[in-house]
């Protein structure tokens, strides 16, 4: 009898165990086939059609950074090889030499850095070699374009803040241009942007549909 008792709890136990295996699965094939998507039909959030699956919370950067990071380092290491094959074949190198040199090649890497560009809801960063700075794209004053030795878009909001950067990161990155899009409309709704529409439309106008085409491309719809 106590074999008999041992057997059916053994028999009970291993039937509970099988049916929550067979409801865990059937609750994990219900959720597979009828659980959330992510949306692929474009949105307006009042700056242009963008994926959804860009997500209104997501932080876009400059997709070209790394690669323009990349050739300043290059350009840098290249020059200093260059140089110290020079001086070495002409039988003048020396400690102190080998550091003036090494201090241009150093001085040519700060030059070429490119500037990390970021944005999200409401915000974009600029991050340089010696600086970094940030403004609410929401609260914007001024949007201009800075015509000295090279073009520079300068951002001024109404805290203060103030960042500069070549246009033409938003002209190849279009993710970025509608973060500052959506929040150049929103500054206007308060008020607050009193000039740079102008040039902001005009950056608006270099999104084609090649750009475009950019925008699902860098969102993973291919």
């Amino acid at each position: 009898m106590r074999h008999m008792g041992h057997d059916w709890t053994t028999r009970g136990t291993r039937r509970r165990v099988t049916a929550r295996g067979r409801a865990r699965d059937l609750a994990w094939g219900s959720a597979r086939d009828h659980g959330p998507h992510p949306r692929t039909s474009p949105e307006d959030d009042g700056g242009g059609a963008v994926p959804a699956l860009l997500g209104r919370d997501a932080v876009v950067a400059d997709r070209r950074w790394a690669a323009d990071l990349r050739a300043a380092v290059f350009c840098s290491l290249a020059l200093f090889a260059l140089i110290m094959l020079v001086d070495g074949a002409a039988g003048t190198l020396s400690a102190a030499r080998t550091g003036l040199w090494a201090g241009l090649a150093v001085l040519l890497y700060v030059i070429l850095y490119p500037a990390r560009v970021t944005a999200g809801p409401g915000w974009l960063a600029v991050r340089g070699p010696l600086r970094r700075g940030h403004v609410c794209t929401g609260l914007l004053t001024s949007v201009r374009i800075s015509e000295t030795v090279a073009a520079r878009l300068v951002l001024c909001d109404s805290l203060g803040n103030r960042v500069e950067f070549d246009p033409r990161i938003l002209a190849e990155n279009p993710l970025l241009l509608h973060r500052l899009d959506a929040g150049a409309r929103a500054s206007r709704a308060l008020g607050l942007l009193r000039t740079g529409s102008v040039e902001l439309g005009r950056l608006l106008a270099r999104l084609d549909g090649r750009e475009a085409k950019a925008v699902f491309e860098a969102s993973g719809l291919r």
